[in-house]
């Protein structure tokens, strides 16, 4: 290619990553501050009980799909058939099975789990909650296909508009039922939302069923090292509701989730913009010059500042926020917010750093790094709640993450994305604003150790 035809190329991707980043973080605001007001809205017509429930609900729904996942999304996005018909319906064709299989399996696991919470309603809501995971296996390919070019708007207003007239479902069945039964069928009806609207409006030709044996082949070595790094997400992600389960009482679990909903704005919103951006520009990055490079290094730089001082914000002014906006009943999420928003200041320094594998097809390494997050930050968490509850729980979960970090830097070193200057730098600066907002906020964190009168424990 000329240097002509390479830096238009260039140009190209990176004026389309500026408008699918903005695109991406405009939609995941305003969804956000919909999911907010809905939040603040259901706290008045629900129970703290019925948050908890919901949050053991979501922990095996997400362990479900995390557990059965094949990185279609991914595999479409860095593969060189990632355009050709028979490779994209031979990926919906998986999807389907798969979804069929998990609605099978989450109604085998409805009444085990219900005994092992010792919640009899989670064996009736999940089998009814999992058909979320049906409705989410029939979703166009275009969608990937979207993400693989970067043209996010049209998938990012979709996205957004499912999101808010599930969000006006949910309400309607929480004013009518007073019950946990409206968040389920609230997250049902936003999947089959998302389904019909992402198959009427996105353009492109339309899926069919088909297996073609090389496209198979592909997805299946691709999606094996995917499935085993789900897995390990499951703990990463849904980890600490897992275990808190069997630490905490049902309402002090629905107080947690809330302080945690609030505290990860940040980080999911990074992680979106992430997973959605950088695997189309790191496929681009090994045929660019030191200009895009540069690029590169400054955007990583820009991403993990900004997203700093969003938590540093969100620390310092936790217990102000979660008094500002709800009842007396959740006061006690404002400690929640503080210690999870101060751990994640440390999480989001490598946050860029693994999609750099996945786009280069290195699955493998992207499992690694993702058996060692888990098993690091699974050890600390269970390790520290052993201990000191919650607040223990929040502190082992920090060491494990600077345990965590040699690791990562390896897998970004070996594909020359590394930044140790960025690393050392924005780690000096999150540990020292998260000293400073546990200091400024502590006695709102000591609410977190066992024998407070929280209500986080068993009385």
């Amino acid at each position: 290619m000329s240097n002509a035809g390479l830096a238009g190329k260039t140009t190209g991707i990176w004026g389309r990553a500026a408008r699918g980043s903005a695109w991406i973080a405009m939609s995941f605001v305003a969804a956000q501050g919909f999911r907010l007001l809905s939040n603040l809205i259901l706290t008045r017509l629900l129970f703290p009980e019925a948050f908890g429930i919901m949050a053991l609900v979501t922990v095996l729904l997400v362990g479900l799909m995390l557990f059965s996942d094949m990185g279609v999304g991914p595999a479409i996005m860095q593969s060189d058939r990632g355009d050709e018909a028979d490779f994209l319906n031979t990926a919906w064709t998986v999807q389907i099975l798969r979804g069929g299989i998990l609605w099978v399996l989450a109604c085998c696991l409805a009444y085990p789990a219900a005994l092992f919470y010792d919640q009899p309603l989670i064996g009736q809501i999940l089998p009814v909650a999992s058909l979320a995971l049906v409705f989410a296996g029939f979703e166009p390919t275009r969608i990937h296909t979207a993400n693989r070019h970067l043209l996010l708007g049209r998938v990012t207003v979709l996205d957004l508009l499912s999101t808010l007239l599930g969000i006006a479902v949910m309400l309607v069945l929480a004013y009518v039922t007073r019950s946990v039964w409206s968040l389920a069928l609230g997250s049902v009806a936003t999947a089959a939302l998302r389904l019909v609207l992402m198959t009427a409006f996105l353009p492109g030709d339309r899926n069919r069923l088909r297996w073609e044996k090389s496209a198979g082949s592909e997805l299946l070595h691709f999606g094996f090292w995917i499935f085993l790094s789900s897995v390990c997400g499951f703990l990463v992600s849904q980890g600490d509701k897992a275990v808190l389960g069997k630490f905490l009482s049902i309402d002090g679990l629905g107080i947690y989730n809330i302080g945690a909903f609030l505290a990860m704005f940040p980080i999911m919103l990074g992680s979106t913009v992430t997973a959605r951006v950088l695997i189309p520009i790191y496929r681009e990055h090994t045929q660019v010059d030191d200009v895009a490079r540069a690029r590169l290094v400054r955007l990583r730089r820009i991403v993990t500042a900004g997203l700093i001082l969003c938590l540093a914000g969100l620390a310092v002014l936790g217990p102000f926020i979660v008094n500002l906006l709800y009842d007396a009943r959740y006061s006690a999420a404002g400690g929640v917010m503080v210690a999870i928003c101060s751990v994640q200041m440390i999480v989001v320094i490598f946050l860029t750093y693994d999609q750099a594998a996945l786009a280069r097809g290195d699955s493998r390494g992207f499992f690694v790094v993702s058996a060692a997050k888990a098993g690091l930050q699974t050890a600390g968490f269970v390790i520290g709640a052993l201990y000191f509850g919650l607040a223990g729980a929040m502190l082992g979960q920090a060491v494990a993450m600077l345990i965590y970090m040699p690791v990562i830097a390896r897998l970004a070193w070996r594909h020359g994305v590394w930044d140790g200057l960025h690393d050392a730098g924005f780690l000096v600066l999150a540990l020292l604003l998260g000293a400073f907002a546990v200091w400024l906020n502590w006695p709102q964190v000591e609410l977190l150790f066992p024998g407070s009168p929280a209500g986080f424990y068993e009385s």
